[in-house]
């Protein structure tokens, strides 16, 4: 698909990868809606400024986005919490399911009307490997996106006879500044694989450009995803030296 004159909407825009994505789409000529909660963007586009923290936020959202001509709605705001599921607030709970799961579930029933009417659009909804190899201490942000790749598959094949495509897209771990100092430190520790944002966006656009249905990004974590699938009390033993370190890692910051 080409991009050149697509009505593009990216949720979490102005972030770090998001400012990126938006360049590279900007790039092939794609004329974008940027969705943040940021006063003011740090570069040129139509901005909706809001918060998708909550369902007054996301209704808000969802009622300017139905009234617009979208032809891609990518859903790439997320958020995470590492540590013991017992200690995430309620608070912090309830607002990682809001941005990672309610929002791209709502903001796509707003543009999907109007996409069957056309016979045409696309819905990219931004996951994680951690929404297939569920891993421990990260238990909301995990199931959160297994929720929005389950929430994908089934879209999918609900538009597959409406000429609405819906792709979903894995990374594995990132390296942003929004990785906390333990994050960081996990990582290092277990010899974690990383991924520079650069790659991630170019990986996105193709993706968006191709209408993919799925891709993982990153060997051999897109292997463990099959494995896991299939064989998951094997990956149990396979991750329970990480789990200890992370364990370990936790303590010492209670």
């Amino acid at each position: 698909m080409q991009l050149k004159g697509k009505q593009i909407v990216v949720t979490g825009g102005a972030g770090g990868i998001g400012s990126q994505l938006c360049a590279a789409l900007a790039r092939e000529g794609a004329l974008l809606t940027v969705i943040d909660r940021v006063d003011t963007l740090p570069f040129a586009a139509d901005y909706i400024q809001g918060d998708l923290g909550s369902i007054e936020g996301i209704r808000a959202v969802a009622e300017q986005l139905a009234t617009r001509p979208v032809d891609v709605l990518i859903n790439l705001a997320g958020i995470q919490y590492f540590g013991e599921a017992e200690y995430q607030s309620n608070a912090q709970t309830v607002l990682t399911y809001m941005v990672n799961l309610l929002a791209p579930v709502m903001l796509s029933q707003a543009v999907l009307p109007r996409m069957k009417q056309r016979r045409e659009g696309h819905i990219v909804n931004i996951g994680s490997i951690f929404g297939s190899i569920n891993f421990a201490y990260f238990a909301t942000y995990s199931s959160s996106k297994a929720g929005l790749k389950g929430f994908s598959e089934a879209l999918r094949r609900e538009m597959a006879a409406d000429g609405v495509k819906v792709t979903y897209i894995a990374p594995r771990a990132v390296k942003t500044p929004l990785n906390s100092g333990p994050v960081m430190e996990l990582a290092a520790r277990t010899n974690m694989h990383m991924d520079p944002p650069e790659r991630v966006v170019a990986r996105i656009t193709d993706a968006v450009i191709a209408q993919a249905k799925d891709v993982y990004i990153g060997f051999p974590e897109s292997l463990v995803v099959r494995l896991n699938a299939l064989f998951p009390r094997l990956i149990d033993k396979a991750l329970a030296k990480n789990d200890a370190i992370a364990r370990t890692l936790l303590t010492k910051s209670r």
